[in-house]
């Protein structure tokens, strides 16, 4: 027990010396820094840090001890790298992005599109951001609103991204990188069925049941309680309700929700029955490179080899600026076997110099970057 505390006290000692020596090279880096900023040189060097990391490599006496000379200097040097981008804003030197600052959205200034149809839930994701007197239309697929984008039939889309039980909605991903559009805003939509008839309609009425399978199995209790009705699935919840209000049959019901009983004029003849806590969200898509002044979300995409340690290079970023991370996404590369695309949610504006700092951190050391949006 003695020699164990003895052996204590000297590793005491030896990290103190570590902890000393660490704050010199810190101190020689903030030099380094002065001498970039001088030359206009740019603070992350590959080719160097390579050659470096495989000569001190060498300086260890074992295979193990190379491995962690290896990963204790790649940190190091990323530390490094990190306050050298501190200290170029410190110096004036800002991060600048393609982005124009605005204090709100223009919102009564074009068309909205949306995926689906009045009374489903992008539609009424759209009117909650909105409101209700907005100009609207809605199409079939996700892309055909991209593409209104593009030629500029309309001016925002909303598309759903993220639901709370099912996940990510990967699609959605894979569009912001084929379009060069822009998340201006976003809105989250709670996700709760009700059963609707015709108007004057009762339970008692009803013998058939129409909606979206996934619906039919989450209200399968309350359906349970029903079993002489006959259940249909049809593609979309809000088409059920429209089925129900054009065919004029009192012996017909829809499970959608509030929104597309109210769109169709039906009555709510049950709800509360479908217990789930489950919401789903919307972005609000625009082609224009704007932010809004008070935006508190960023949303970025970034490229990545398959390599050890670089993703973790990258996140490290969020942590030494003191930016919250909220999610993140991969989707892989097409024609580049196991290397991956990742999107980034975190806190913060494209104003605040801990973000900038973390931008050109990131921007610097990944292949590829694109703000997605500040909102």
């Amino acid at each position: 027990m003695i020699d164990l505390l003895q052996i204590r006290d000297q590793i005491d000692e030896v990290d103190s010396e570590i902890v000393a020596l660490f704050e010199k090279r810190m101190s020689l880096t903030s030099e380094v820094a002065d001498y970039k900023i001088k030359t206009d040189k740019p603070v992350f060097d590959k080719e160097r840090e390579v050659l470096k990391l495989e000569v001190l490599r060498k300086k260890a006496t074992s295979e193990f001890n190379a491995k962690g000379v290896q990963e204790l200097f790649q940190q190091i040097m990323s530390i490094s790298r990190k306050r050298q981008y501190q200290l170029l804003t410190e110096n004036g030197i800002a991060y600048e992005s393609e982005f124009t600052p605005v204090d709100e959205l223009d919102i009564k200034g074009g068309k909205v599109v949306f995926q689906g149809m009045e009374g489903a839930y992008s539609y009424a994701a759209m009117n909650s951001f909105f409101g209700k007197d907005i100009d609207s239309y809605h199409v079939e697929t996700w892309k055909e609103t991209m593409e209104d984008i593009c030629t500029g039939k309309a001016k925002y889309a909303v598309l759903p991204i993220e639901n709370s039980t099912a996940g990510a909605v990967t699609d959605i991903y894979d569009l912001l990188d084929t379009y060069e559009h822009i998340i201006v805003g976003e809105q989250v939509i709670r996700v709760e069925h009700v059963l609707m008839g015709l108007c004057g309609a009762a339970l008692n009425d009803v013998r058939t049941v129409y909606s979206h399978p996934q619906s039919l199995m989450q209200c399968k209790t309350f359906l349970g309680e029903h079993p002489q009705w006959q259940q249909e699935k049809l593609l979309n919840n809000a088409f059920a309700a429209k089925k129900v209000k054009d065919d004029g049959d009192i012996t017909q019901a829809a499970i959608a929700s509030a929104y597309a009983a109210e769109y169709f004029g039906l009555d709510i003849l049950a709800q509360n029955f479908h217990s789930d806590t489950n919401e789903t969200r919307f972005i609000i898509i625009s082609r224009e490179k704007i932010y809004t002044r008070n935006g508190k979300k960023i949303t970025i995409c970034f490229e990545l080899p398959h390599a050890s340690g670089t993703l973790y290079n990258i996140l490290a970023h969020f942590i030494y600026n003191n930016l919250s991370m909220t999610k993140i996404e991969s989707r892989p590369i097409r024609g580049k076997n196991w290397e991956y695309r990742f999107f980034v949610d975190f806190e913060g504006n494209l104003d605040d110099d801990g973000v900038r700092n973390a931008l050109r951190g990131i921007e610097q050391e990944v292949s590829k970057l694109r703000i997605l949006g500040n909102y």
